[in-house]
């Protein structure tokens, strides 16, 4: 693709840097963004410089905020002795979309993963760990996507949490093998946790 434009270049050059993003549609990108008024353009590119600079992390389950404490945990009407665990934003977004689960998260911000060099120490599990330990937590939820690399980090996690006393429960396997909380649909997810089980009775399939 030859441009005339060195600026046009690289414009397309970083938008087709984004997952799933080709050159052609980058391109489609720009060209619609060159149609755009100049203020409404620095608009957009501000929102993202924003976003990196000024977006924060909540200190009780890892979630993205826009404060100290995201909202969810802050909100005193959510059940705050039942965790559920999952791997990130987009997991924590497809169980709200549900209106199934009024408990808090915990938000690992990845899953365990040799081939890619993500190993437990990675992860946030440890402040999991501490954090069932303080004794308010009743119950963990495992929601963690049906693969092999979700499977080994729930292993690792139920070893690490079996030995204290609460419930460590996963969601039922109305999802798919190999599937991603995130493309299930809002009612199988819903159910899934709902009708969520033992963990224990998930090792004893295997």
């Amino acid at each position: 693709m030859n441009f005339s434009s060195k600026l046009i270049e690289e414009a397309v050059s970083e938008f087709s840097a984004l997952p799933g993003v080709g050159r052609k549609t980058a391109l489609r990108f720009v060209l619609h963004l060159l149609k755009k008024d100049k203020h409404e353009v620095e608009a957009f590119g501000m929102a993202f410089i924003k976003l990196r600079n000024e977006l924060k992390f909540c200190a009780h389950c890892h979630n993205v905020s826009d404060t100290e404490v995201c909202e969810i945990c802050a909100n005193p009407n959510r059940d705050h002795s039942t965790l559920c665990v999952v791997e990130d934003i987009r997991d924590v977004m497809a169980i709200e979309s549900t209106g199934q689960f009024r408990g808090v998260y915990h938000v690992l911000g990845g899953i365990i993963s040799p081939m890619d060099g993500i190993g437990p120490t990675d992860l946030q599990i440890e402040s999991l760990v501490h954090k069932t330990k303080e004794g308010a937590v009743k119950e963990v939820i495992m929601a963690l996507s049906t693969t092999m690399e979700g499977d080994t980090t729930n292993f690792y996690i139920y070893k690490r949490l079996k030995d204290q006393v609460l419930r460590i429960s996963t969601i039922a396997r109305g999802i798919a093998i190999g599937d991603e909380l995130e493309y299930a649909d809002e009612v199988t997810l819903g159910r899934s946790i709902i009708n969520r089980t033992p963990y224990e009775n998930s090792l004893s399939v295997k």
